[in-house]
């Protein structure tokens, strides 16, 4: 889902031009069917002006025509403009009501429960799941389309509105109760079938191209984001910062001996350490939010360091005089309090502040890796702002 606010996060900005790929190949998709009826058209329309009249046959295409026209055109606004429309998900929608309207026209200019058009509903069935970013979206259009569906074929069956006659079918086939009540029973069944079947394989997709991209951007034994995502998070919340004129902390944390924790108890109970860790830093920086809408970040940034942009100090920190100080100190103490059966280390911290410290992330980074060098070469267990000026 893509989340509107006045300043989206980088999640949103991802999950939207994903979205925008997708509704890009739909369009290409759909000008695939468009040729194709376009194709069926020029074809059915010679078969069928070897046997009827050429104004019988002129009356009996106008409105498909009419109908193939309109999907060009709206198809065309479509591909001229989704990049640039700021509301995605509406435009999703519109286009496949869109479409299910222009076959249900068809539907009905075709012979009504007579009409083999019908079976193009459940390829938009296919589009909905997948375009749209829940299952039950895609579950609402079938209904929809049942439901337009159903309104064809009973009105004909009540007289609501008069079938259309076509030629070489059945004029009185819509009358008969039994029919039309085991025909639309089917084309129900069939449309209700490709929502599920479309929805299922759906679920796996999604579900495997988060797992690749998890697997690109995120740490397998703690779980945060590995250090090549980190570095290119760091340049686009920099750039927010720097446009909405704000501070920004960069935080870099080493376990202080780390390595003799490993000898000593074990490098199972090192990644255990390690995942405690992790949590506790993302409880602190980031408390009951999601990871992927808070715009703080936290990553291992090598084998026992791990580095936390801080845009938006939560609201669990107390800050005075010296808020780069108090939020480094604050990752400190939880990050010396995660404790395994009992053991742990304590941490180095080293921060710097934008826009004091640097103005690109190669600055800050190098401005608070100096701060941690500090911490260390006094001891460890401490916390050193970059300059030792309050931010």
């Amino acid at each position: 889902m893509v989340s509107w606010r006045e300043q989206p996060t980088r999640y949103d900005i991802e999950a939207l031009q994903a979205n925008t790929r997708r509704v890009g190949l739909v369009i290409r998709v759909r000008w695939a069917l468009v040729i194709a009826l376009a194709v069926y058209s020029v074809v059915g329309g010679w078969i069928y002006a070897q046997a009827l009249p050429i104004g019988e046959l002129t009356h009996l295409m106008l409105v498909p025509a009419v109908a193939l026209v309109f999907v060009m055109l709206y198809n065309t606004f479509y591909q001229l403009t989704y990049k640039r429309l700021g509301n995605i998900a509406f435009l999703n929608h519109m286009q496949l009501l869109f479409d299910a309207l222009v076959v249900t026209v068809l539907v009905f200019y075709s012979g009504g429960v007579n009409s083999w058009f019908w079976s193009m509903y459940p390829l938009f069935v296919f589009e909905a799941a997948f375009i749209l970013p829940r299952a039950r979206s895609t579950w609402m259009l079938a209904a929809v389309i049942s439901l337009l569906l159903g309104l064809v074929v009973w009105g004909e069956y009540f007289g609501v509105f008069e079938a259309v006659s076509v030629p070489f079918a059945n004029d009185m086939l819509h009358l008969d109760v039994t029919f039309v009540a085991i025909r639309y029973l089917w084309q129900v069944t069939v449309i209700a079938g490709s929502a599920a079947i479309s929805t299922l394989m759906m679920a796996s997709v999604v579900t495997r191209e988060r797992e690749l991209a998890n697997a690109s951007i995120v740490d397998e034994p703690t779980g945060l984001y590995n250090r090549s995502y980190f570095y290119r998070t760091l340049q686009i919340e920099l750039s927010r910062a720097r446009r909405d004129a704000r501070l920004l902390y960069v935080i870099l944390v080493d376990l202080y001996q780390f390595g003799e924790f490993n000898r000593k108890f074990g490098f199972d109970r090192g990644d255990r350490l390690l995942a405690e860790i992790a949590t506790r830093l993302r409880n602190v920086v980031s408390p009951g939010t999601d990871p992927l809408l808070s715009t703080n970040v936290v990553a291992r940034y090598g084998g026992e360091e791990f580095a936390v942009i801080v845009s938006e100090i939560p609201d669990g920190i107390t800050t005075g005089e010296d808020p780069a100080f108090d939020v480094g100190d604050e990752v400190r103490r939880v990050v010396s309090a995660a404790l395994v059966d009992g053991v742990g280390v304590t941490a180095s911290v080293g921060v710097a502040a934008f826009p004091r410290d640097g103005d690109t992330p190669d600055d800050l980074l190098l401005a608070a890796d100096d701060a941690l060098v500090r911490s260390s070469e006094e001891g460890g267990n401490r916390t050193n702002v970059a300059g030792g000026k309050p931010a």
